[in-house]
């Protein structure tokens, strides 16, 4: 008999990707260097602003810890509207709704995407926010909403945050099923600015995928 499963409850460790879809890291290690090469310069314009994202997100952060959907206000909107990715050729939607059939496992996986940026018909960026929940468990999560892309000759990125931190991720399903990560870049690091790294490496994932649609 055919099991339906939230993915929220079901797939919480990199072991239970593995067994699904036998996903696993990479082993190329120029399999994801857009997070480090050639990444766009911030305008001063752009920078004033990341100054002020971050101090609103400090002056709420020390009250303690924030929800999801404060954090999705404070950090999340606010960069993808400063990366453009907002805007044209891209658009946003919120908790789409995700249905993976895996039929050698007699299991329908369903889930909400927090945020997805789409293309076209393409999907450009999936993002997974969590207030609570740590990246150990966000980051198989976020996997397998990537795993749902109806794309498969295409690869997708991902970021997970939890307001204090945020990962990047690409994934590749042709072939062999395979992802890569990217730093874990922290807002709480004093005189980092790792904010602006932050928007950088989303500038150029919508850089990379629009060039890709040309």
């Amino acid at each position: 008999m055919v099991q339906t499963r939230a993915i929220s409850k079901t797939i919480n460790t990199l072991v239970d990707l593995k067994e699904r879809f036998n996903l696993v890291p990479t082993q190329d290690d120029d399999f994801f260097l857009e997070w480090t090469q050639d990444l766009p310069e911030l305008t001063d314009q752009e920078i004033k602003i990341l100054e002020q994202i971050q101090s609103r997100f400090y002056r709420h952060r020390e009250r303690g810890s924030l929800a999801e959907g404060t954090v999705n206000q404070l950090l999340i909107s606010p960069l993808l509207t400063l990366a453009g990715l907002y805007d044209e050729p891209f658009f946003v939607t919120t908790e789409p709704e995700v249905e993976i059939v895996l039929q050698d496992k007699d299991e329908i996986l369903r889930g909400r995407i927090d945020t997805l940026i789409i293309q076209q018909q393409f999907w450009v960026l999936v993002v997974e926010s969590k207030s609570t929940i740590a990246f150990t468990i966000a980051l198989p999560q976020a996997l397998t909403y990537m795993m749902a892309n109806p794309h498969p000759e295409r690869f997708v990125y991902g970021m997970i945050t939890n307001g204090d931190e945020f990962q990047f991720i690409k994934l590749a399903t042709q072939n062999q099923p395979q992802y890569d990560l990217s730093n874990i870049y922290s807002l709480l690091i004093p005189r980092r600015e790792q904010i602006q790294d932050i928007l950088r490496v989303l500038k150029n994932i919508g850089q990379i995928m629009y060039k890709l649609s040309q």
